[in-house]
This record gives structure tokens, sequence and C-alpha cells, in this order.
């Protein structure tokens, strides 16, 4: 099953010219430019925000969707990747995909081209494993994934990494990162490629974390939430049949127990609920003789 989000009301989205120039949500400076020290405390930052952000969600207003964008977001500008996705579990076998904004279109393409035929995202999300840093370039990988491998370095993209989605015991999905080939060829002396897998391979586990819990507390607080509302609900009509029995007995000179009786009897004969009875007994909206013949015969 090969699902996509787009949510195309969200309002924290940017339009592509500010994605290009680093206004979007997760969009850093450039950090090439910078030297080593300056990157890593600039990283630093970055995933400082990205971790705040990942730990807005308890809001009415929160979207899956968006909220997952947002994080990929950050994941590019942190990781320094080409791209990143999410793929959550559905819950009938299959996955719903959700790609960064920067260039939405490929990232997508590469997350929906792992099904049927398997991918890095694909395996961590069915195994809840990760999946190590994957040079597309290497035959074996390559015939690992033969059309994700193909279609991603059509799309410049060289290498992969994938982290699980999970919260607990809890496997929500996986966080696949797509990174690019470095601007020069590492010599056997330089090992910054190696730490740079090792750096973005845990910083994508941060932020994959981060996702997950962020995603179960939205859960568990909105059915607080709902528990809540209903808790109320029922208080509520609990007090609306307490009010109706009263009038009832007021009205009828008999006791609570009979007014009752009426109303349970008339709910049931009519096929309403109870509470709608008491509701309309209150606003006086209810044919009287009818209510009272359903309440116990006298003696």
């Amino acid at each position: 099953m090969r699902k996509s989000a787009r949510d195309d009301g969200d309002t924290g989205s940017f339009s592509r010219e500010e994605h290009e120039a680093g206004h979007g949500p997760g969009r850093g400076p450039d950090l090439s430019a910078l030297p080593r020290k300056g990157v890593e405390a600039d990283r630093e930052l970055l995933l400082a925000q990205a971790l705040v952000e990942a730990a807005d969600t308890l809001s009415e207003e929160f979207k899956p969707e968006a909220y997952l964008r947002r994080l990929a977001d950050h994941c590019v500008t942190v990781v320094g990747a080409r791209g990143a996705g999410f793929m959550l579990a559905d819950g009938d076998g299959g996955v719903v995909s959700v790609a960064d904004g920067r260039d939405e279109g490929a990232s997508l393409e590469l997350l929906l081209a792992q099904e049927p035929d398997g991918g890095p995202g694909r395996d961590s999300c069915g195994t809840g494993h990760p999946v190590d840093p994957a040079h597309l370039l290497d035959p074996q990988v390559a015939a690992r994934w033969p059309h994700f491998a193909d279609l991603a370095v059509r799309h410049g993209v060289t290498a992969t990494l994938a982290v699980p989605l999970r919260h607990g015991d809890t496997l929500l999905g996986a966080l696949n990162v797509f990174l690019a080939a470095p601007d020069h060829e590492p010599d056997h002396e330089d090992v910054d490629g190696d730490h740079d897998d090792v750096d973005g391979m845990a910083l994508a586990q941060i932020l994959a974390d981060a996702a997950a819990v962020g995603l179960c507390n939205h859960r568990d607080w909105d059915q607080h939430r709902m528990l809540a509302e209903q808790l109320q609900q029922a208080l509520n009509s609990r007090v609306r049949i307490e009010q109706a029995k009263g009038m009832l007995a007021e009205r009828w000179q008999t006791g609570v127990e009979a007014a009752f009786i009426a109303l349970r009897g008339y709910a049931r004969s009519n096929r309403l609920p109870l509470a709608d009875v008491a509701r309309a007994v209150v606003e006086r909206t209810v044919d009287d003789p009818a209510l009272r013949g359903h309440g116990p015969r006298e003696t």
C-alpha cells in the first residue's frame, strides 16, 4: 500500500523561494563554509531548535504530516543531507510517507520507490532496527535494493541511512536520510567521512526519537482530552436527568423514583437516549400526558 501525506493547508509551510533562501522551517545557515568547530557549534544550536519543536505537540491544531515534514527539514539541515523523510506504519501492513519540504518531490519519490522492492527506510520500518550508512555505488548495496539504488543515484543521492521511529516498545515507523557525495574524495588517512557517517546516524536517531516521543505524547494527550470530554458529558447528562426527575416529581406531586420510571419508560418506548428525554423535560418540549403514561400504575 503506497501512501503519501501532503498537507497543503499547513500554515507553517514556506514557498520554494523561501526554502532556497534558507528561511523555511528547519532551515539553518550554509554549514559548508564554516570551519569544523563552527559547524559543530551551529549544528548544536540547530539540533536544539529541532528538539524544542519536536516537543511541541500538545495542541488541538497539531497536524502530524506538517509536524513530520518540519522535522524532516530539520534533519536535512542538521545532518547535512540531500533529503529525508519519514515512513509511518499504517496498521494495515503499508506505510504513509512524509518527505522534507526542501525537495519533497525527489525525497517522496525515493520513499515511495521502496515499495514493493524494498529500501533502507522500508527495512528499518519493518524490522525496527537501524540501517547503517550504505553507499549506493557499492555493487553489493545496489544489488540489495536495485530499483531504489538506481533511482537514488539518478537524483544525486549516493548514500543513505535509516533509523527506527520508536517509543519504548511501540514501533511507529522509520526516518530515512538521503546523502549526496562529498565535494572531495577522502584519502586513506582522512577519516572525516567515517566520522560524518557516525555523526549523521546519531543525529538522525536523536531526531527520530524526539519525533516518536512527540507523536506518542500527542496521542496520549488527545486520548486524555477525549476521555475528559466524555466524562464531562456524562456528568452533564446525569445532572440533567436529576433535574428532570425533580421537576416531574414536583409537577406530578409524586416521588422521584416514579418520575424516573416515567422518564426511562418513555425513552425506551421511543428509542431515545435518556439524556435527550431529560433535556426535553427541562425545556418543556415533551408531551406531558404521554410521558406520565409511562410512570408506575397507581394502586
